[in-house]
């Protein structure tokens, strides 16, 4: 699911954590090492947690147990549990009572001991959205102090493929003896592998026409794979250096991009974004999402909308063929390179504005063409969400709508609070299920003023 920046325009999803994952943005810390003679525990399994975790108790303590199921009698590997810590975690390692939700792993090495990206593969599909669903409206109480029923929708074709197979966007590092991997869950080590079952077939031919699991690497280089839903030319970058069977392309000019074409509302678009910027990593989840945003923002003809944390132009396109050539689209997005990106796809629009910089600092700045206000604000922020400063600058546009895209369930309830203390009801969420086999899961809610 990309940087230490404001926006989430560069933002790249790691083979290890999932969707807008940004691990270089927010590094995942190693594991602690748990004492040697820590023993098994026996427990009994509670409810989900959001992070992909059961929760559960020993002796009074709070155990987060991942690779298990609520209701189920496990015995758990404790890989956390300093006795000064709040809480403990753990690896559930054998089924003493199992869920009828529990299914044979569509992906052994992401269960215990092995690589992230796969936490839930030993739940069914069904009981995956669940899952998904009870974290949402969990937060949303929680933290937003909203009661709300919450279905999780999934993605075409997901079905089909057994929730495998999606992933256009791959990220994999070189062990020490040089064989691509993946990281293990909160772990510098890697994990050497075969294939990486989440990746399209694009993905799949790729790797095999570039022999990226055959052959051996340089120990730590990082691999990204990129193979565009629609059929265009992929791309191998090694260390950042596009390449062909391992030798580096080091011509300035090396094709470094790669073409999506995304339909929404009967028509196509098409984006040449950077290899290694982010683009949303399910094949089907562009245009889902881009669809619901549209679907989510109503007749906006010759209005005025701002999307903030824009990208690459993903939601831009559609919302300035919705607001009409009497309508104005003004967007901001911190990362240069992904507004050269939709820059390349909204040139003949001349009805969009494009700003680069900190959205909070670029909405304060009253430097824009929505320092008039706004008719509706769609905001698509990181997994941190947009928080308290945006949130204020969207609220002074005063629009009759947010449209919020988001792909974290915790930072959702908190901006959704937030614009509900400034006089804004949630009057809409849908939830979509755009990273199978995983915990995470993207909503777009609306706001609306009351």
């Amino acid at each position: 699911m990309t940087s230490p920046r404001p926006s989430r325009g560069a933002r790249r999803t790691s083979s290890d954590d999932s969707r807008r994952g940004t691990p270089r943005r927010n590094p995942r810390p190693p594991r602690a090492a748990a004492p040697a003679d820590l023993p098994l525990v026996e427990v009994e399994v509670g409810p989900v947690a959001h992070g992909g975790h059961c929760v559960a108790r020993h002796e009074g303590r709070v155990i987060f147990v991942r690779h298990a199921l609520p209701g189920e009698r496990v015995r758990v590997r404790l890989v956390q549990a300093g006795e000064k810590d709040r809480f403990w975690r753990g690896d559930a390692v054998e089924v003493l009572e199992a869920s009828p939700d529990r299914v044979a792993a569509a992906w052994p090495e992401a269960g215990p001991g092995g690589v992230g990206g796969g936490e839930l593969s030993h739940v069914a599909l069904p009981a995956q959205r669940a899952w998904k669903a009870t974290v949402v409206a969990e937060q949303l109480a929680r933290i937003a102090g909203l009661g709300r029923d919450v279905m999780v929708e999934a993605a075409p074709g997901d079905d089909e493929r057994g929730g495998l197979g999606w992933r256009t966007r791959i990220d994999l590092v070189a062990d020490d003896e040089g064989r691509a991997g993946m990281l293990g869950y909160r772990s510098h080590d890697v994990h050497a592998l075969r294939a990486m079952p989440l990746a399209t077939e694009g993905v799949t031919e790729l790797a095999r026409a570039e022999g990226v699991f055959s052959r051996r690497w340089r120990p730590g280089s990082r691999l990204e794979l990129v193979a565009p839903a629609g059929g265009a030319p992929g791309l191998l970058l090694v260390d950042g250096v596009p390449g062909h069977l391992g030798v580096p392309d080091q011509r300035p000019n090396a094709r470094r991009t790669v073409v999506e074409t995304v339909a929404v509302g009967g028509r196509d678009y098409a984006y040449r974004v950077a290899a290694d910027g982010f683009w949303q990593v399910h094949r089907e989840a562009p245009g889902l999402l881009a669809s619901a945003v549209l679907d989510a923002v109503g007749d906006v003809d010759g209005g005025r909308v701002v999307d903030l944390f824009s990208g690459a132009g993903l939601f831009s396109a559609p919302l300035a063929d919705a607001v009409g050539a009497a309508g104005r689209v003004v967007t901001v997005e911190g990362d240069e390179r992904a507004v050269r990106d939709a820059r390349r796809a909204l040139h003949e629009a001349s009805h969009v504005e494009l700003h680069v910089g900190d959205v909070a600092q670029v909405l304060a700045s009253g430097e824009h063409g929505a320092s008039g206000g706004a008719d509706v604000v769609v905001l698509d922020p990181p997994r941190a969400g947009a928080g308290r400063r945006v949130l204020d600058a969207v609220v002074a546009l005063a629009p009759r709508r947010v449209v919020h895209v988001a792909c974290d369930p915790a930072s959702l309830a908190r901006d959704v609070g937030l614009l509900g203390e400034a006089g804004y009801v949630l009057s809409g969420l849908r939830a979509f299920d755009l990273f199978p086999m995983t915990h995470h899961v993207e909503c777009v809610a609306v706001l609306d003023r009351a």
